[in-house]
């Protein structure tokens, strides 16, 4: 077949929307001429990133598919199973980046399996959590089926564990925290997981553990529809070859426990404690859970505090296992404050240990409790001295803090996440105009019109205040600056609802 034409590869791109007129034109007119050398085209393209890699692979190849999904334009493959594949894209129009994750063709006209896909999507919708990838939106559209998601920078456990073949006891109980604390909170939402693995823990660029893929997941801790589990086997077969070791029922929510405890281990010790095979029959035998060796036998540098808490996660017996991630999340909790003092637990132990541990496990437990209850102010300000400080006075005052420097985003984060704070303070100090069209924009929103908003006018900006001063309600105030914290919390607490009534 003829190479094509560097005409012929513009006009493809021009007709399947990846390039528009002007870019061409802005092509045409960097060159000064059509007739350009294929291969110069095209490594301009990549140069100017007006194209991918992938996305010109596909076009070279003749495809006129799978470059778009909804309003998003992939721009390279990020993953790819037997049952879907993960694509970084962005939005055509505002260039937000996203994970698109689209179900395999071969199962699109399965109905059985379409609608699990879906049921993963819509339940990723309803859980909104720091440690779990939020899925936005779940799209059928005729053959083709995808979800929405968070794009998170980083890679999956298992590549982030091939470069670092095994972690620091500090650092892997940092990891667990967040990964058990994502799961917590979907117990508490009555879901477990049912197919915890390295694969669906994403740690980000900034060392943040989040948890994906509730494609097996069920309330209640049961599969929605057992067609669907029998079709799912492959991926539920570790959890069966638990299960029928110990005895338990299929769905016993303590499974997702055990596995928790196996990542736990893998992390600390650098391989897995469950020997690794492919073969059906051997992942399911009762040996391979049996012949476990004891993580201080595989590991012997492990901490004893850090230890016991493998060793009680993966306790064959389900009754002197943890019985749910909150129990765990607690020792989790109480390790890493005693590995921050090099306090290891490698020394004789007292026999007032077991005391001192309980109180510990009481004080952590309550923090917890106290934390989960407390309100959230969002605060959007680009100066990093008055970030910090309103970090700090607010924190003292009882408020968990949320900071960003960007008013889009804070927006997006109502329109994305289940009220990821209670109030928000706009402050026009260095952000100006911007920080006053987006106290505009919260006060016309549909998800945020009853929602707080506090406008902070920077002395300069006083102009402002007969415009600002129009959008004052029962969800909205606006304060002249300078102004001392105590009044401004006053007028926060006006516009929040009563505790007894606050989500």
């Amino acid at each position: 077949m003829a190479e094509l034409t560097a005409e012929q590869i513009a006009q493809r791109a021009f007709d399947l929307s990846l390039l528009d007129e002007r870019q061409l034109q802005d092509l045409w007119g960097q060159f000064g001429r059509r007739n350009v050398p294929t291969d110069e085209f095209l490594q301009t393209l990549l140069r100017r990133e007006l194209l991918t890699n992938f996305q010109l692979d596909r076009l070279l190849k003749g495809e006129r598919t799978g470059f778009f999904y909804g309003d998003y334009k992939v721009l390279y493959m990020v993953a790819g199973g037997s049952f879907a594949r993960v694509y970084r894209a962005a939005h055509k129009t505002t260039g937000v980046i996203r994970a698109v994750k689209v179900l395999r063709k071969r199962y699109s006209d399965d109905p059985a399996q379409t609608e699990h896909f879906c049921r993963e999507g819509q339940m990723g919708i309803t859980l909104r959590h720091p440690n779990i990838v939020p899925v936005f939106e779940v799209c059928s559209k005729g053959m083709t089926h995808f979800l929405v998601m968070e794009f998170v920078e980083g890679r999956n456990l298992r590549e982030f564990l091939k470069i670092r073949r095994k972690l620091e006891p500090i650092e892997a109980t940092k990891l667990m925290s967040d990964i058990t604390s994502a799961m917590k909170y979907a117990v508490e939402h009555g879901i477990s997981h049912r197919d915890i693995k390295m694969t669906n823990i994403l740690v980000s660029s900034k060392g943040q553990a989040k948890l994906v893929d509730f494609g097996l997941a069920g309330s209640d801790g049961s599969l929605a529809d057992e067609g669907v589990a029998e079709a799912l086997n492959a991926r539920t077969i570790d959890y069966a070859g638990l299960e029928r070791a110990t005895g338990v029922r299929k769905d016993d929510s303590r499974s997702d426990i055990y596995f928790l405890g196996v990542m736990y281990y893998h992390m600390l010790a650098g391989h897995s404690p469950l020997h690794e095979t492919r073969d059906r029959i051997q992942r399911l035998s009762k040996s391979r859970f049996v012949d476990v060796a004891p993580i201080r036998q595989a590991e012997p540098g492990v901490p004893r505090v850090v230890a016991a808490i493998v060793n009680q996660a993966m306790n064959l017996d389900p009754e002197k296992r943890y019985q749910t991630p909150a129990q765990m999340l607690v020792d989790l909790n109480i390790a890493a404050e005693r590995l921050a003092a090099g306090d290891t637990g490698d020394d004789e132990p007292s026999p007032a240990e077991g005391d001192r541990w309980q109180a510990d496990r009481d004080r952590v437990a309550s923090a917890l409790e106290a934390a989960a209850n407390r309100r959230a102010l969002m605060i959007v300000e680009s100066n990093t001295k008055m970030q910090d400080l309103f970090r700090e006075e607010l924190k003292k005052a009882g408020f968990r803090v949320l900071v960003t420097s960007d008013p889009q985003r804070a927006i997006e984060r109502f329109q994305d996440e289940k009220k990821p704070a209670d109030a928000v303070i706009f402050s026009t100090g260095q952000l100006g105009e911007a920080a006053l069209e987006a106290f505009e924009q919260f006060a016309a929103g549909e998800a945020t019109a009853a929602l707080p908003a506090v406008l902070l006018l920077g002395a300069e900006h006083c102009h402002w205040q007969k415009r600002a001063l129009a959008l004052q309600g029962p969800y909205r105030a606006v304060v002249q600056m300078p102004v001392k914290l105590k009044p401004l919390l006053g007028v926060v607490d006006k516009l929040l609802p009563p505790i007894a009534a606050a989500s």
